[in-house]
C-alpha cells in the first residue's frame, strides 16, 4: 500500500505458467480484498439489509462481480502502458480545463471520498465508546487520525498492517459463520426468504441501494488504486517496458492471465463476504426493525453477532470493527496522500521536478488528509451520513470509470493484448449495468422531486 505514483523501472520476469505457480504469484487483488472488507460491508451494506430486506441481494451479488470486468481492463491497460490511472483518465478525449473533464469529475469524488474518511474516523470512535471508554469522542478522533498521521510519516505501519490484515480476514470469516449460526435462532433464515433476494425488484427510494452498489466489493475508489498497484508491486514489473518484441508480448500475457486469475480469487472472496454481512443484516436488523443511523451506530451493528452467537460476542464484534475500520482508514490516508499529489501535479498545482519532491509532498499529505477528516468529523458528528457520502460519490463515479475501460478496450489496448469476443461482451454488460444504475437513480430522483 506504500507506492511511489510514477513507474519505477521494471525488473522483467516471466510469467508462471503451471496453475500452482500462477497461485504462488497472484497478489495485488488479494492484497486489496483485504482492505475491500471496510465501511461499505461493515456499514452501508447491512444499513441497506436493514431498510430492504432480502429483496436486494442480486443487486449486492451483481455489485460484486460485475466490476472485476473494469478492474482487469483498467489493469490491463496499465500494463500495456505503463500509465499510471490518473494520466489515463487525463487522456480521455473530450473537453479540458487544464485536464481532462474526466479528472474533474474524479476530483469531486475524492472531496466525497474525504468525507467518508471522517465517517470512519467517527466509526472508530464510536467503537471505543461502545467499549466503554469515557473520553469525549472527538477527542478520540483525534488520537486516531494523529495515530495514523504518526505510523504513515515514520513509515511504520507495515507491521501494524500485516496484523490487521489478519483479524480482518478473522472477522471477515467470523462473519460467514455468524450466517450459519443463524440457522440455529429465531432469525434461521428460510428458502423463500433467498429467493425473494432474487426477484430483482428494486425500491422506490433508490439511494441507499445506489450507494451500496457503488461502494461494495471493488469500488470507485479501489478501482482508480488497483492500476497503481499492477504498475508498481504487480504485474508491470515483471512485464518490464514495452520494446516491441515478442519476449516483451510473451511476459504480458503471461501475467495478465496471471492478474485475471488473482481478480477473480478476490472477487470470490469479497463477494462471499459481502454476501455475509446482507444476509446478517437482512435476517436480523430487517427482522427487528433496526435501521442503521448515525445514533446508536456500532451497538446496532453489534446485533449482528449478538443474534448468532450470544451476548458474549459483543465484545468480539467491537474488536472486529476496530480493525476493519482502523485498517480501511489507513490504507485509505496512504492511497489517497500518493493519488492527491498525482492529481496536483497534473492540475499544475505543483511541480514534482525529482522524487524527493514526490516524497515531501506525500509526507505533507498523510498529515493533512487525517487533520481534514478529523476536522470534517468535528463539526458534523454523523459517521453513517459521512460514509454515506463517500459511496454516493463513488457510485456516481462507476459508470465513468466503465465507459473510460470501454474506451482502452476499443481505442487504446494494442491489438495483440485485447481480450476475445466474450470477455468484451462481460465487459460491456458491465459498463451497462454501471450506467443503468446510474440513470436509475437519477430517474428516482427526478420523480420524487
Amino acid at each position: 500500500r506504500d507506492f511511489p505514483m510514477s513507474p519505477a523501472a521494471p525488473t522483467a520476469r516471466s510469467a508462471p505458467t503451471a496453475w500452482l505457480h500462477i497461485l504462488r504469484h497472484i497478489g495485488p487483488g488479494l492484497i486489496l480484498t483485504a482492505s475491500i472488507v471496510g465501511s461499505g460491508e461493515l456499514i452501508v451494506t447491512p444499513k441497506l439489509a436493514g431498510e430492504a430486506g432480502f429483496t436486494l441481494l442480486w443487486l449486492i451479488i451483481l455489485g460484486c462481480v460485475i466490476k472485476v470486468f473494469v478492474q482487469i481492463e483498467l489493469g490491463r491497460y496499465a500494463v500495456a502502458t505503463g500509465q499510471t490511472t490518473l494520466q489515463a483518465l487525463d487522456s480521455i478525449p473530450g473537453p479540458r480545463l487544464v485536464v481532462s473533464w474526466l479528472l474533474w469529475l474524479w476530483l469531486g469524488m475524492y472531496v466525497a471520498i474525504v468525507f467518508q474518511v471522517a465517517g470512519i474516523v467517527g466509526g472508530i470512535a464510536e467503537v471505543f465508546q461502545s467499549a466503554g471508554v469515557t473520553l469525549n469522542r472527538r477527542l478520540i478522533a483525534v488520537a486516531v487520525g494523529a495515530s495514523c498521521a504518526l505510523l504513515l510519516v515514520l513509515g511504520r505501519y507495515r507491521l501494524v498492517e500485516r496484523f490487521s490484515t489478519v483479524m480482518v480476514a478473522a472477522f471477515t470469516l467470523a462473519t460467514i459463520v455468524a450466517v450459519g449460526s443463524l440457522q440455529w435462532s429465531p432469525y434461521a433464515i428460510t428458502g423463500a426468504q433467498l429467493a425473494s433476494g432474487f426477484t430483482f425488484s428494486l425500491p422506490d427510494n433508490f439511494l441507499t441501494a445506489f450507494a451500496a452498489f457503488g461502494i461494495i466489493g471493488v469500488g470507485a475508489s479501489e478501482l482508480i488504486y488497483y492500476p497503481y498497484w499492477c504498475l508498481e508491486k504487480g504485474y508491470a514489473v515483471n512485464v518490464g517496458a514495452n520494446d516491441g518484441s515478442p519476449g516483451w508480448l510473451g511476459r504480458a500475457r503471461g501475467w495478465m492471465r496471471v492478474m485475471r486469475t488473482d481478480a477473480w480469487i478476490s472477487m470470490a472472496v469479497y463477494t462471499v463476504a459481502t454476501a455475509a454481512f446482507y444476509l446478517l443484516g437482512a435476517a436480523v436488523l430487517f427482522a427487528k426493525g433496526l435501521q442503521v443511523t448515525d445514533l446508536g451506530l456500532i451497538d446496532t451493528l453489534a446485533h449482528l453477532y449478538r443474534e448468532s452467537f450470544g451476548d458474549w460476542s459483543f465484545y468480539a464484534f467491537l474488536v472486529g470493527a476496530f480493525f476493519v475500520l482502523s485498517s480501511t482508514a489507513f490504507v485509505a490516508t496512504a492511497s489517497n496522500a500518493r493519488l492527491l499529489v498525482d492529481g496536483l501535479a497534473l492540475f499544475k498545482v505543483i511541480r514534482l521536478a525529482t522524487p524527493a519532491d514526490r516524497a515531501r509532498w506525500v509526507r505533507f499529505a498523510v498529515v493533512l488528509l487525517p487533520a481534514v477528516s478529523v476536522g470534517m468529523f468535528m463539526v458534523w458528528e454523523r459517521p453513517v451520513t459521512l460514509v454515506f457520502v463517500g459511496a454516493v460519490g463513488q457510485g456516481v463515479m462507476l459508470p465513468f470509470l466503465a465507459g473510460a475501460a470501454l474506451y482502452f478496450r476499443h481505442r487504446r489496448t494494442p491489438p495483440e493484448l485485447q481480450p476475445g469476443r466474450a470477455w468484451t461482451v462481460g465487459l460491456w454488460l458491465a459498463a451497462l449495468s454501471m450506467m443503468a444504475a446510474g440513470g436509475y437513480q437519477v430517474l428516482s430522483e427526478l420523480m420524487r422531486r
